[in-house]
């Protein structure tokens, strides 16, 4: 008896085999990727649908075959038939899951699962419980077997190698899905071959109550299918939660870098910072220390950063800095480091050098830094750079005793004239402590009432009578003696100090001349200086407020002078704070006038009283034809605003005599009176009239 095959049956035969080999290949890789139950559950839902994958595609093959009798199937057997392919299924996949899966191993596999499969045919076969028996044909029945036995340990190599993820991989799978397909059913055909029927065959299941071959066909089909759908949707699924996971791992990471970034580098230049430079010197003594080696610590700082703030803003500060750090860092080497410390501060170590390799290297900055203009918002700056320089281990052998003696050396680079580097002298060690001392000094010196004010007298064309005086801060040293505000104003502003010395300034000037008042010496103004930090401060208008109501002192006679880069650094906010003090009625002046950078369109907004020519303007006036030029420009441009003009600095009768030629209104210097203390100040002048 022979039968015949439905053409469209079997090509879906194949379909499910092409799909229940994709469900294979991508539940080994998800038993491969993943660990404890996890891993447990996809191997049993993987067995489970590559099984019944399998198992199915024999069902619609033996429903694509006819025989001219009716069919039917032993429950029993068909069920054995579906155990052996899930189990088959499931050692599978187990083998391909593990960590390596060597020849050998996979030969033992392939026989194992092709047995296990050609079970599952031939039970499922059996399942008809043909009468008389199903006969097979030697060469065939050995031919399905050697097939199943080459198919599977095909399907356990392509598994194997594509269980990982991957756009590429996913192709290779559909392929692979397609070939391991076809050899399914070349393995099932091939046993459907070897079968023979004899002609008066009659099926036993159909006669004996065994389910027909169209309803077990059709329901095993429906749920295979159902299940390998919902197995690859699952796999989908999970594959995009993954993917998902994935990115917010990678987000995650990234952020973590950033923020490690963030914590160790400087944002503006994006050089290590403090942290960081901390652990560069210490890596850096433990491997000079290792390799008895030499190594530099360098000090770096810019001449004249805060001028350029100053006068064209911060933006400008800033991408002057990014040029510098971009120019310093082409100039070393890979395994040297440059720092930010912040400011215009910068801190380059340098690796393996002696001090003759520093001298070159610190000439090759200086060198790039002035050498050519830097370009910033269109503007041509040309600056220099201070280097002080530390060698290891003859100037220090710790971190911090490396950056401070480099930066001790740095700042004496500065007190000799900048643009160049000085290496570290133990000199200059006695210095540091010495300005550190002093500073400690300085914090007490209010509490000791250590300060005192001497007042200079201002005087006015064209009888040179006494119109005023500048109050200016002295320190009374116990061991040092009276120091002038050079020796101690740079320190107090470099640490904050300069706000309480304000303070007790204006405090103590508005005292006084309540003082004078009292004592019946009119005096029509008293002048101080206001630093950027306290001309800056909140509390500033409230402070001068109290001062003079504490002293009953009319405002007009105080006046403030701040310094000209002062009031344009923030141009809008300094009008704002000086309409407030005009509107109290308190003076203000402009104080070193023609150094800055001023906007005249702001000047002119300005609520000023008067303007301060610069002494470097009055010093060479009597033979320098450009000073007469700006001191008279100067004028000129006070007098248009309605602006007193005042000259410091005046010294000789010729200086004293071109201001007065040029128009200049007041004058204040050592040729007409030097700076004395309060009591002073009137026995002093007693034979020149008051205003």
């Amino acid at each position: 008896m022979t039968g015949t095959y439905n053409e469209i049956l079997v090509l879906f035969s194949l379909l499910v085999a092409i799909l229940a080999s994709y469900t294979a290949l991508d539940m080994a890789g998800r038993v491969a990727t993943t660990r404890g139950g996890a891993a447990r559950w996809w191997l049993t839902g993987g067995a489970l649908a590559m099984g019944l994958g399998i198992w199915s595609m024999h069902f619609v093959g033996m429903l694509a075959f006819d025989l001219p009798i009716p069919l039917g199937y032993d429950i029993a057997l068909t069920l054995g038939s579906m155990l052996a392919a899930i189990g088959s299924s499931a050692f599978a996949l187990w083998l391909v899951s593990r960590a390596d899966l060597p020849y050998r191993l996979l030969a033992v596999g392939a026989l194992l699962m092709g047995m296990g499969i050609a079970l599952m045919h031939y039970t499922g076969m059996a399942a008809l419980q043909m009468q008389p028996g199903i006969e097979y044909h030697p060469g065939w029945f050995t031919l399905s077997i050697v097939i199943a036995v080459v198919a599977s340990g095909a399907a356990l190599w392509i598994a194997f190698q594509l269980r990982t993820g991957g756009r590429r991989k996913l192709l290779l799978r559909l392929l692979a899905a397609v070939v391991m397909g076809f050899a399914i059913v070349g393995m099932h055909y091939t046993g459907m071959a070897a079968a023979r029927f004899a002609p008066d065959s009659w099926c036993g299941a159909a006669r004996g109550g065994g389910v027909p071959s169209e309803w077990l066909a059709i329901l095993v089909v429906v749920a295979t299918v159902a299940i390998m759908g919902i197995a690859l949707i699952v796999s989908v699924l999970d594959r995009q939660m993954h993917a998902r996971t994935h990115h917010l791992a990678h987000s995650l990471a990234r952020a973590n870098e950033e923020l490690v970034q963030a914590a160790l580098h400087d944002p503006l230049t994006r050089l290590p910072n403090h942290v960081l430079l901390q652990d560069r010197i210490e890596q850096a003594i433990e491997k000079a220390r290792r390799k008895h080696e030499q190594f530099a610590v360098m000090f770096l700082d810019l001449d004249g950063f805060k001028g350029v703030n100053d006068a064209y803003g911060h933006q400008a500060g800033d991408a002057l800095l990014v040029d510098v750090a971009a120019r310093v860092r082409s100039l070393l080497r890979g395994q040297d480091t440059l720092s930010r410390l912040g400011g215009d501060e910068f801190v380059l170590v340098l690796a393996a050098t002696d001090p003759e390799g520093a001298a070159m290297v610190a000439q090759r900055i200086l060198d790039t830094v002035s050498a050519t203009a830097l370009s910033v918002h269109g503007v041509e700056l040309n600056v220099t750079a201070s280097i002080g320089i530390a060698l290891y281990p003859s100037d220090g052998d710790s971190e911090r005793d490396l950056m401070a003696h480099a930066d001790a050396a740095m700042y004496h680079t500065k007190d000799n004239g900048r643009n160049g580097y000085t290496f570290f002298a133990p000199s200059m060690n006695i210095s540091a402590h010495q300005q550190l001392k002093l500073l400690n000094e300085l914090r007490r010196a209010i509490e000791r009432d250590e300060l005192v004010l001497h007042y200079q007298p201002k005087f006015a064309a064209p009888d040179y009578r006494m119109v005023g005086a500048e109050a200016l801060v002295r320190w009374r040293h116990p061991e040092l003696g009276l120091l002038s505000p050079g020796a101690f104003i740079p320190a107090a502003e470099r640490s904050g100090l300069i706000l309480a010395i304000g303070d007790w300034v204006l405090d103590e000037a508005c005292r006084q001349m309540r003082a004078w008042r009292d004592a019946g010496h009119e005096i029509a103004n008293v002048a101080i200086n206001l630093s950027s930090l306290q001309f800056s401060s909140p509390s500033l208008v409230e402070a001068v407020a109290a001062a003079l109501r504490r002293h009953n002192v009319p405002a007009s006679s105080l006046t403030l002078e701040i310094t000209e880069t002062t009031a344009m650094r923030d141009a809008d906010a300094s009008l704002g704070i000086l309409d407030e003090l005009t509107a109290m009625g308190v003076k203000i002046s402009i104080d070193d006038f023609g150094t800055g950078y001023s906007s005249l369109l702001y000047l002119k907004r300005l609520p000023a009283d008067e303007l301060k020519i610069d002494r470097a303007f009055v010093h060479e006036l009597e033979t320098n034809a450009d000073d007469v030029a700006i001191v008279a420009s100067i004028i000129a441009l006070g007098k248009t605003l309605n602006l007193r003009v005042v000259a410091e600095g005046v010294e000789t009768p010729g200086q004293r005599q071109h201001l007065r030629r040029l128009g200049c209104d007041l004058y204040q210097g050592y040729l007409m009176g030097e700076p004395v203390e309060a009591d002073q100040l009137f026995a002093a002048l007693a034979d020149r009239p008051l205003a």
